[in-house]
This record gives C-alpha cells, sequence and structure tokens, in this order.
C-alpha cells in the first residue's frame, strides 16, 4: 500500500501547465495544486475569467459576461462555499420576462407553468394572448390525437410543431431556445433539452400532459429541497469569483500568466512542452518587416509533466493537431458569435419596470434576442446604479451573426438603445445614456444541440487515449457555470490520478 507521504512526494515532482484561464481553466488548476503539484496558468488575454468579465460604467462595477449560475446539482455553490463566498450568493427579483416581437400585440408577458415555452395548457390566457384562437385549437389536437401516433422524436421543434403546431413553436419555444441556448428548436435535441419529456409523452398521451406531468415532478421534488430560484448570482458581480479563485490560486502558490497566448503544444518524451508567445512591440523597429506569421513568436518554453486544453474548441483543435489528430478531423461546426451590449441610463420612466426582469424576443421580429433589465433584476445592481438603470442588449445566435458585429462602439450603443426602447416600450432619448460597454464572446455549441452529445463524446475519448493530456471547458461539459465545474473537477481528478497513481 501506497503511503500518504509517498504519494505527496510524487504529486509535488510534477508540473501541469494549464492552456487557459477561463473558469475551467482555474478549476482544472486549483484541483491539480490542491494536492501539491505545481501549476502553470497560460491565458491568451490581458484577463482571467473567460466568459465572466467586469466592467465599469460612469463608476458602476458591472458584469458584461455572464451574470448567473444555474443552480441544478449544487456544483456551483459548493465551489462558492469551498472558497468562503457563499454569503454572496442572491436570487434575482420575482418578477417575471416578457416576450416581444408577437404578432399582432407586440409585447405581453412570457407564460408560466410552461416547459421551454411549450404549454402545458394552450387555453390559458396568457398563452392564448401570444399564439390566438386560432393556434390554441390547433395546439389542443394534441390532447385529441391518437396514441399511436406518438413516436420517439429528437428535434425539439418538429416535435412541438408536429403535435401543438408551428405557431407554439414559433411564438413560444422559439424565443425561449434562441434566447436560452443561442439555437432555434429545430437544432434542440429533446432529450438532452428536456429529459424524461419523450418518455412523458408516451406515458401521457399528449405534450401538453407530458409538461404537466413534468412540471408536477419537478415542484415536488423542489419542495423536498431547500426552495430557491432557477438561477443565482453573487453580490457584486460574478467577478466576485474569479477573484476568490485567484486569491486561492495564490495561496496554492499557482502562477498565472496573462497576455500569454500558447502556440505549441508538442511530446517531449514522456512530457510536454508547450511554446507560450508574446505580442511584438507596434514601436519595434522590425515591426513593420515581419509577417502576419511572425508578429507573435514564442517567447517562452515550458517543460510539463500534464497539460490540461481549456480553451474554446476551434483553439483548442488547432493547437492539438499534432498531439490528437483525430481532433483535427472532425467537422468544423460554427459556435455561436454573441455580443452583449451594456448601457448605462439615466432613466426615469424604466423605475416601475414596464416589462418586468428582461425581454425575450420572437425570432425575426427585433435584431436584438434578448433583453436584461438588470437594476430590476438584481438588487445590488439596482444599488449601485444609485437611481439610474442598467440595462444589457444581447446580439446574435447559432448560424445567425451578431447586428452589431461590424458596428463600431458608439453605433453598437445607439443600436442597443433602439433596441432597448423597442422591447421595454418606452422612449429612449440618445440623451439617456450616460455610459456603454460592449462585449463579444464565442459561445460553445449547446451541449443540447442535435448531435452535440456525440461531437463531445468523441472528442473526449480521443484526448484520454493521450497520456497526460486533458481538455476541458463549455465545448466539452455544456455552457454555463453547473456544468463547467464538475466537468472540470472530474476531467482533472482523472488526470491527477494518472499521474500519482501510474
Amino acid at each position: 500500500m501506497t503511503e500518504p507521504s509517498e504519494l505527496a512526494a510524487r504529486a509535488a515532482e510534477k508540473h501541469v501547465v494549464v492552456i487557459g484561464g477561463g473558469i475551467g481553466g482555474l478549476i482544472a488548476a486549483r484541483e491539480c495544486a490542491k494536492v501539491g503539484m505545481r501549476v502553470t496558468v497560460l491565458e491568451a488575454s490581458d484577463a482571467v475569467g473567460g466568459a465572466i468579465r467586469r466592467t465599469e460604467l460612469d463608476g458602476v462595477a458591472l458584469d458584461a459576461g455572464a451574470e448567473s449560475f444555474a443552480t441544478r446539482g449544487g456544483h456551483v455553490r459548493a465551489l462558492l462555499a469551498e472558497l468562503g463566498i457563499d454569503d454572496r450568493i442572491v436570487a434575482p427579483a420575482p418578477g417575471g420576462a416578457w416576450l416581444a416581437g408577437v404578432p399582432g400585440i407586440g409585447a405581453a408577458p412570457l407564460p408560466v407553468g410552461g416547459l421551454l415555452g411549450i404549454p402545458a395548457n394552450p387555453f390559458q390566457d396568457d398563452v392564448r394572448r401570444i399564439i390566438g384562437w386560432s393556434g390554441a385549437w390547433r395546439a389542443y389536437l394534441d390532447r385529441v390525437r391518437p396514441p399511436l401516433t406518438i413516436g420517439h422524436e429528437h428535434s425539439l421543434g418538429k416535435l412541438v410543431s408536429t403535435r401543438m403546431g408551428d405557431k407554439v413553436r414559433d411564438r413560444l419555444v422559439a424565443p425561449v431556445t434562441t434566447g436560452v441556448y443561442s439555437a432555434s428548436p429545430a437544432d434542440i435535441d429533446v432529450d438532452i433539452a428536456a429529459p424524461g419529456l419523450n418518455a412523458a409523452l408516451t406515458r401521457t398521451g399528449s405534450l401538453s400532459g407530458a409538461v404537466a406531468a413534468l412540471r408536477d415532478e419537478g415542484a415536488a421534488r423542489a419542495a423536498a429541497k431547500k426552495p430557491g430560484a432557477a438561477v443565482e448570482g453573487l453580490d457584486g458581480g460574478m467577478t466576485v469569483l474569479v477573484d476568490a479563485l485567484l486569491a486561492d490560486l495564490e495561496n496554492f502558490r499557482v502562477e498565472v500568466r496573462t497576455s500569454s497566448p500558447v502556440r505549441t503544444i508538442g511530446r517531449d518524451g514522456d512530457g510536454w512542452i508547450v511554446g507560450s508567445a508574446a505580442p511584438v512591440d507596434p514601436a519595434d523597429e522590425l515591426a513593420p518587416e515581419l509577417s502576419d506569421d511572425e508578429i507573435v513568436a514564442v517567447a517562452e518554453e515550458w517543460q510539463a509533466d500534464a497539460v490540461v486544453v481549456a480553451v474554446d474548441e476551434r483553439t483548442a483543435r488547432a493547437l492539438l493537431a499534432d498531439a490528437v489528430p483525430a481532433l483535427v478531423s472532425a467537422d468544423d461546426v460554427p459556435a455561436p458569435e454573441i455580443e452583449i451590449v451594456t448601457l448605462l441610463l439615466d432613466a426615469p420612466a424604466l423605475d416601475a419596470a414596464p416589462r418586468g426582469t428582461g425581454v425575450l424576443t420572437v425570432p425575426g421580429s427585433h435584431v436584438a434576442k434578448a433583453l436584461t433589465h438588470s437594476t430590476a433584476k438584481w438588487e445590488w445592481v439596482r444599488r449601485a446604479a444609485a437611481g439610474r438603470h442598467v440595462v444589457r442588449v444581447s446580439f446574435g445566435a447559432q448560424g445567425e451573426p451578431a447586428a452589431t458585429a461590424t458596428l463600431d462602439d458608439d453605433a453598437a450603443a445607439a443600436l442597443a438603445l433602439s433596441e432597448a426602447s423597442a422591447l421595454l416600450g418606452v422612449d429612449l432619448a440618445p440623451s439617456a445614456l450616460v455610459a456603454a460597454h460592449r462585449s463579444r464572446y464565442v459561445q460553445a455549441q449547446p451541449a443540447s444541440v442535435i448531435g452535440s452529445a456525440e461531437r463531445r463524446a468523441a472528442a473526449r475519448s480521443a484526448v484520454h487515449a493521450v497520456p497526460g493530456l486533458a481538455a476541458v471547458g463549455a465545448w466539452l461539459a455544456g455552457t454555463g457555470l453547473a456544468q463547467v465545474i464538475p466537468d472540470a473537477t472530474d476531467e482533472t481528478d482523472r488526470l491527477r490520478r494518472t499521474l500519482i497513481w501510474e
């Protein structure tokens, strides 16, 4: 039997390089450092955190990226408790969201009691208001269709349109999938996005009945547990988590280097050599003579016993082209490119939160896909804004470039203000805009997209076949901290065991 002291000594001899300083990379670094390994984190940008970012508008510190986390599984809350910041957890305000771009009526409160927008009762007043009497009667056919027509459908869009009609799919389900997953209902895998829905459909004989059954089961499970919102945030913003992770890594003596993009990864016997890079100073007299390929040169090489790749899918596949050729042969599936424009507004007309905590849009009706009224949703933002309002406008979806992509920052802010005015139903003059911030990022292909599970499994299998290598992040785990954190923990634990025990 191996003594603990011997295992500790083995761990102390190992050096792990983590490529990427998003949450997945920081969790991987922490897990390796906890057992005594030497860890170096190399982040290409000038700050760690990935999709969790901070901005400051006229002295108000705000989230510029992810603003909340899903509570499912309890993984995020457990991490926050470990880091000693669980006292900063806050729930969003209970105000509901609205739906804009509804043909014939413009905007209306988003119906309650559904699942991914699928109603349990198509004649419910808030549902019928959006789909009309004709849509409600078409949806009701779902209740009287013979059970023999029920099959196992993978596409959420096809399932909904077949059972309940196009109006339910286009006006209720599409705004939710586009806003949450940045994907159309046709591309969403039912079994991933709504586990148990197909089985409940077969059991109850209708889609609306299946939704009601799953909602009842969910309510029963929630009643047996501590009550709480489906999402939560942190007082002060999600960057509180990044700051706490960095402080913890400092205690473990993890070296975190920003502005250090990795150019090369290669095998060195049983280990690895990682080549990080540094941008050439444009003021350098040689800079004008360098080609594009030479602008960034290898500045430093790192020898490592193991490597954790914690970057986006396209970068990971490119970096691992030599070490894991199977990753290169996979089809390149474009990921949604998202832009969020955060607006600080002096607009007393928004004091009453006219459209609740946010607005989703019927695809094709507006150029923005969603809006969050942050000062209505989060008490800490309301306090920080001191009488002003913070609104976040989101652009871009799967296969649909952000409408702001080709605009400069001023034009993007103007478009966001115009969209906010339309979505909130309030005239917001240009003079109401105090300050704006634009954030852009590539969102990993949602785990709920059809075929995504098979792609992720194939990529994981290829990575696992290479000793001393691990890969983490949203493109493998699925989007959201509730998926990225436990996945990064498990994947790093696998790597630790092979390094120490094998």
